[in-house]
């Protein structure tokens, strides 16, 4: 199989061959200011009370769909969720009436990037474009899951907690904690262990709350890059390669991202701290997601409370001739990104690409079997380059999840309540229940019986409703160039 997995490997190839730089990323939850908001031409509900008469409510929780219900919003704070039949609504309060239509928490994107890279450009942080995108698509919560240059993230986080721009929460991870001969300019190469200690410690000190270890560090760094990492009260979650699984969870990591399709620890002749290059699809046509390897991986890792993030929207990309066309990604991008794009995607709807569907679909079974034996599975979209883009890479994952044998219902709760119970946020979002921050996303249809939430029509962030047509147009044209 033509699957390589060296970088995110089974994606990187296929991104490799439209010249795009790619990368990924870590965080611990920092809480909110509760700064004001400055009147801004993207809020379209400011009022103190505002209740969404007859919507469907899934809650995040996991529990099925409720129809005919109404959510009162008041301050900032969910006031109430109940049937519309029986709600309380407070004088003054500005109605909305939403019937046919689905409200779920606000996502938490447990891996999500601020950057975009192509060949056009190279690797670029988009600090104006991909906060209005994110929560036009619904997402209210990030974790910068690797970091291209944390001190920008802080400073559009702090912009957002005055209200003098408009994005989601941001939790800034630190700098990718990465081995020797990374192939990526802008990663540090650690030396030492000593190095990733320094490191580590050098940004924990600098306030952000989690780290991403890479594909190339080895394992006596990466356990020194958790040790310091825990001494600060901080946290690590990784995208491995040279480092298995099993491996890093026996060192104490709190989190590993993207699931079975970095975990070489199953390929065969794999070496110590070295990560391999696969040529064919041996290792997965041959691998049993049921058999006991696989099953003692999970087991450790449900044992020890390791968290994992699905990325399977960013893993498509390794069997492109599955992805449907999104018009949206075309109005986003910048004209030269959308050419290469769109060139992209015109071979790729054609390639045979039968083995990578085939490691896809273990990649699926792998995040069932793990979260069946009782594992935390999160999710993000990694919207890194080519058609994975802020807030739509999300919405796709969605869908993905829906296809992997996940319900509606679990599918949100994996990207919402799970992904802020992984961030310690749970007490605050990722749920529709009284007394939680009013982080809301309104969906034209019934997300439960036609699983698609694409179509957001209203979004809600502390109670302040944005409008998700001015927040896209605003940034058309510009993904891939700020």
């Amino acid at each position: 199989m033509r699957y390589v997995l060296r970088h995110s490997w089974a994606v990187l190839a296929t991104i490799a061959l439209a010249g795009f730089a790619w990368g990924a990323t870590g965080a611990r939850a920092q809480s909110p200011a509760a700064a004001p908001h400055a009147r801004s031409p993207f809020v379209s509900i400011d009022t103190a009370v505002v209740a969404l008469e007859h919507v469907t409510v899934i809650d995040g929780t996991g529990a099925a769909a409720r129809a005919d219900q109404t959510v009162v919003i008041e301050q900032g704070k969910i006031q109430s969720v109940g049937p519309s039949g029986t709600a309380t609504v407070p004088g003054g309060a500005r109605v909305l009436d939403l019937p046919g239509h689905t409200v779920i928490p606000g996502i938490v994107g447990l891996h999500d990037h601020m950057y975009y890279g192509s060949s056009v450009a190279g690797t670029r942080s988009m600090l104006t474009s991909y906060p209005r995108l994110f929560l036009a698509a619904g997402v209210t919560t990030i974790r910068t899951t690797g970091s291209l240059d944390p001190y920008q993230e802080m400073n559009v986080r702090a912009a957002i907690e005055r209200g003098t721009i408009v994005g989601p929460d941001i939790i800034v991870s630190g700098p990718y904690v990465q081995g020797r001969n990374s192939s990526v300019s802008w990663m540090h190469e650690l030396g030492s262990p000593d190095d990733a200690r320094r490191l580590v410690r050098y940004w924990s000190e600098e306030g952000v709350p989690w780290f991403k270890a890479y594909t190339q560090i080895t394992r006596d760094e990466l356990r020194a890059a958790i040790d310091e990492a825990h001494r600060h009260g901080m946290k690590v979650t990784a995208h491995l390669c040279s480092v298995g699984f099993r491996e890093a969870v026996d060192m104490g990591i709190d989190n590993l991202e993207h699931g079975l399709l970095t975990d070489t620890e199953f390929w065969p002749g794999k070496q110590p701290d070295v990560c391999p290059v696969a040529s064919d699809s041996a290792q997965y046509d041959n691998l049993d997601i049921d058999g006991p390897d696989v099953r003692r991986t999970i087991a450790d890792m449900v044992s020890h409370h390791v968290a994992m993030t699905s990325t399977l929207a960013v893993f498509e990309l390794g069997s492109p001739s599955r992805i449907p066309l999104d018009p949206r990604l075309y109005e986003a991008l910048a004209p030269a990104a959308a050419t290469v794009v769109r060139a992209w995607y015109d071979t790729a709807q054609h390639k045979n690409d039968h083995a990578e569907r085939v490691a896809f679909g273990k990649a699926m079974a792998f995040e069932r079997a793990f979260v069946k034996a009782g594992g935390l599975l999160a999710a993000g979209s990694d919207p890194c380059c080519l058609t994975e883009i802020a807030g739509y890479g999300d919405q796709r994952n969605f869908e993905l999840l829906n296809e992997a044998g996940f319900t509606p219902e679990q599918a949100v709760q994996i990207m919402t309540s799970n992904g802020a119970k992984v961030l310690g946020i749970g007490d605050r979002v990722g749920t529709i229940a009284s007394g939680k921050q009013a982080d809301l996303v309104v969906v034209d249809g019934d997300v439960a019986s036609h699983p698609s939430i694409r179509n957001v029509t209203l979004v809600f962030r502390r109670g302040i409703g944005y409008d998700v047509a001015a927040l896209t147009t605003s940034v058309r044209g510009m993904v891939g160039l700020k």
